[in-house]
């Protein structure tokens, strides 16, 4: 198994973790640092495609301060082919970290 982490941005959804061949997602939260509530949003996208209605996972999500949200963990996968990506957005900057925990299939 293998970590990522980014920091979620603003403004258009960004890369917190891309597929380099074919990958099972075994774990992904979402932390908030500080100390007001954000709302967040996620996409599972495909290789070539863009975040948008049709791949939103997470549609403002409120994450209370010094908060975790955890969207995979326990026995659940998320199985992503090469160049498939799960992206993030917030409405505050430098305000939420991602953790994901994946594996090569």
């Amino acid at each position: 198994m293998a970590i990522a982490t980014a920091n979620v941005t603003t403004g258009a959804a960004a890369n917190v973790y891309a597929s380099s061949g074919n990958t099972a997602v075994t774990y992904l939260s979402l932390t908030n640092i500080t100390a007001g509530n954000v709302l967040a949003n996620v996409y599972v996208v495909p290789s070539g495609g863009t975040a948008g209605n049709s791949n939103v996972t997470l549609l403002q999500i409120e994450i209370a301060t010094l908060d975790t949200y955890q969207l995979y963990a326990g026995n659940e996968k998320l199985l992503l082919g090469n160049g498939d990506s799960i992206q993030a957005n917030s409405n505050a900057a430098s305000s939420i970290t991602v953790v994901c925990s994946y594996t090569n299939v």
